[in-house]
Formats: structure tokens, sequence, C-alpha cells
């Protein structure tokens, strides 16, 4: 059996990635996330990587475009408004179908906002991470496990479809600690080939140009339908979630992150007292796993959606609800974390409207 390590979120996020194969991190400092960071710029030496702490986050993701562009596994991480500012580089890389790994650890705003734990980037993540038409892969785990599990594997999904992959964790998880499992040390030799990368032709074949510049519209335009056929593929084959105690939930709550462990709580609370209560938690926040959610209409009576933001998944949910049941929200913000005890209260108000 593998051994347990106990690992602090920020730096079980790190070490995964290096056994995943990363071995060029450039990034910024900003808590909550600065471990993550540092961690990697002791152990990326030893392994014979590369670790650069750049002058701004506007130089971090850059770097990353650049290592990218030359086939390698690499990763920055910023927290809330640190990803702001890399949101550009994003949309090049993007862009230029390039894979790479971003993690936002992220923090109460808007602005500068607070160091605490906060889950107000859905929407950034999700619909804004930069200008254009384009989405990415987002991860939302909810244990020290799942960083480690999520960061590892973000690694070969960005690679498999050409695109970034964010892992979206928040100041909680990034600083708690919990028994973890490291998955295994990859083999860089197996690592999938990159022939687009631009890494030297030696006259063996053509070569190879990493851009994101079309001038003709048309061009564009092809390039962007053909990257959208791309993105229902990952929609179709890359949607996760979990269900706990869905089957025969009157009340459904949906929660991701550090909420859901709060909202899991808040549902053996419901069912001790006779209350049908379930939770669907996204692991996938794009592409959001539509069908696991759907798979609760035929029993579910009213929803209640727990963030810590004012409301933005709820917007999802109520788009695969669309009408069907009422949608209901509870969150805390600024970096104020929800009790189970709050989340119950909701739980039983929900029940009681329903039921009528």
């Amino acid at each position: 059996m593998a051994e347990k390590v106990l690992m602090k979120g920020n730096e079980a996020l790190a070490e995964a990635a290096l056994r995943a194969g990363c071995r060029f991190f450039f990034g910024y400092p900003i808590t909550p996330q600065t471990e993550l960071a540092a961690y990697m710029s002791k152990r990326m030496p030893k392994i014979g990587g590369t670790y650069l702490q750049a002058e701004s986050e506007v130089a971090a993701i850059n770097m990353v475009y650049g290592a990218a562009a030359a086939g390698a596994r690499v990763m920055t991480s910023s927290s809330s408004p640190g990803v702001s500012l890399k949101s550009e580089g994003i949309s090049y890389m993007a862009g230029s179908d390039l894979p790479g790994v971003i993690i936002n650890v992220q923090r109460g705003g808007p602005g500068l906002g607070s160091i605490q734990p906060s889950q107000s980037d859905y929407w950034q993540a999700t619909r804004a991470t930069g200008h254009g038409d384009f989405q990415i892969v987002v991860f939302a785990p909810s244990t020290v496990q799942e960083m480690a599990d999520l960061a590892y594997e973000a690694f070969d999904v960005a690679d498999k479809y050409r695109t970034p992959v964010m892992i979206l964790a928040d100041g909680m998880l990034g600083q708690m600690m919990e028994p973890v499992v490291m998955p295994a040390e990859r083999d860089l030799a197996t690592l999938p080939e990159k022939p687009w990368a631009a890494t030297g032709h030696r006259h063996k074949r053509f070569h190879n140009v990493i851009n994101s510049l079309y001038l003709p519209a048309e061009d564009l335009e092809v390039l962007n339908i053909e990257r959208y056929k791309r993105y229902d593929v990952i929609k179709r084959d890359e949607q996760r979630a979990e269900s706990y105690l869905t089957d025969d939930a009157d009340v459904v709550l949906v929660a991701f992150g550090a909420s859901a462990r709060v909202a899991r709580s808040a549902v053996n609370m419901a069912r001790e007292q006779g209350i049908k209560a379930g939770l669907v938690r996204p692991i996938t926040l794009w592409p959001y796993p539509v069908e696991e959610l759907v798979r609760t209409l035929s029993t579910a009576k009213g929803y209640l959606v727990v963030e810590m933001n004012m409301g933005q998944m709820i917007d999802d949910v109520r788009l695969v609800v669309e009408g069907r049941a009422p949608v209901e929200f509870f969150g805390r913000t600024g970096g104020v974390i929800p009790t189970p005890a709050e989340v119950y209260e909701r739980i039983v108000a929900l029940n009681e409207k329903v039921g009528e």
C-alpha cells in the first residue's frame, strides 16, 4: 500500500506537478499560494528543472508561453489579482493552442480584497479567463488529495487537447494539511511527443510556427471553428462530478471545492433529521458536469447552490434545471467560510417550501 504523507495543499500541488513531468515553473509570489512557489524553488534545481521568479505576473505567463511553445511541461501559480494580470497571456496560449497548467489559489476580492479563502473567481475561470473566443479546462479540487491528483492529471489533459488547464483552488485548501498518497513519478521518456513544438527542425521537417495572429478574417474564423470542435470533444469526454446521496434526494445541494466539504456535512445533518438531501459536487467547472446534474432532475424538488461568493455557479445550475425546480443560493463572501449549521438551516427552509 502506498505511503501517506501529511502535506499542505499548496505543496501537494507542487510535488504532484513535478511527478507529472513539469520541469519549468515561472511565477510571482502572492498570498495564499506562495508556499507552492517556495516549494518549487527548492525542488526544481534538484531534479534538473528550471524555477524562475519573474519580475511580474505578466512576465511569468509569457515565460510559460515560451516554454510551452518549445514543448515543455510547464506551470505557473498565482492568486486572484495575479491571475487577472495573466489573463492576456492565457488568451495568447489558447490562441496558439499551447498546453500549460495555471494554478489559482483564490483569495477574497475584488481588487486586493483579503488573503482569506474565496471562490469569487468562478466567472473569471469559466467565462472570462481572457479576451476572445476560447475556453480552458478548469478543475476544482475539494481535498488535498485531489489537489495532488488533479494537478498530476492536468498536464495530460493539457497535452491531449493542446489547451491551458486551470486548477481552481482557494486559500483554505492551499493552507490546510491532510494525508496524501502521491502519484507515481512519470518517466520523462514516456511523455507525449509534440511534433508541433518549436524545437528546431534541423532540416528534417517544415518550420513549426507558434502564433495567434491571423490577419485574414476567414483564416481566423476557420481556426476558431476547428478549436470549438475540440471543445465539443472536451465537453463530451471530460465532464467530472461526484454525487452523494442524490438517488432519492428531494433537496439537492450543488457545491464545489471547499464549499462542498461544508455542504456534505450539512447534508449529513439533514439526513439525520429525516430530510432527503444530497449533493452534486462539480469537479470540472468547465466543462460543466451537466450530465450528472441532469440525473437528479427526476427526483429533486429543489436545489441549493452553496458558494463562497455572491452567487456565480448558480447561473450554470439554473441553465441545467431550466425552471423545472426552484434553485436557491446561499453563500458567504469576502473570505468568510460558511458553516454546516448555516447551510443546514437553508436546507430545512427549502425542504419546507418544496414539500408543500
